[in-house]
């Protein structure tokens, strides 16, 4: 299980560490992708979860899931870890999530997401103790 939440620094040629914690979950390749779920965040997912997740988006009618397969198909990238634990964030992935110095790297229990810093600042002042409750009523929590 990915948790916790980090900030860390992307070099100027779009390296980033990656905490030893998630590094072990995630094992020696993974792909890293744009995030779909209306952040504008990267996500990272071990091979595993990664093939979950295209078996899923193969279970709904390919009237619904073709756009979606395109968009996160056509932004989806095989990474590993450098010797320092660092991956390497192809270009088109930064300029779509805006990475450019600082990150927030946070564990989603089956993958990590990437951040911009001062992106990631503004999604948190959107969150509040009341919508996390009521996130949780709707699931009898």
């Amino acid at each position: 299980m990915l948790f916790g939440g980090y900030d860390h620094k992307i070099d100027k040629k779009g390296r980033v560490f990656i905490p030893s914690a998630f590094r072990d979950e995630l094992g020696e390749n993974f792909i890293i992708c744009k995030g779909i779920f209306g952040k504008g965040c990267l996500c990272v997912y071990s091979m595993d979860e990664w093939k979950k997740f295209v078996e899923r988006l193969g279970s709904m009618p390919a009237a619904k899931s073709s756009n979606v397969k395109r968009f996160l198909y056509d932004g989806a990238f095989n990474v590993e870890f450098d010797t320092q634990g660092r991956i390497l964030v192809p270009n088109s992935l930064r300029e779509y999530a805006g990475l450019d110095s600082e990150v927030h790297i946070i564990g989603m229990d089956t993958n990590i997401e990437i951040w911009d810093s001062n992106a990631w600042a503004k999604e948190k002042e959107t969150t509040t103790f009341e919508s996390i409750a009521s996130s949780l009523e709707e699931f009898d929590f």
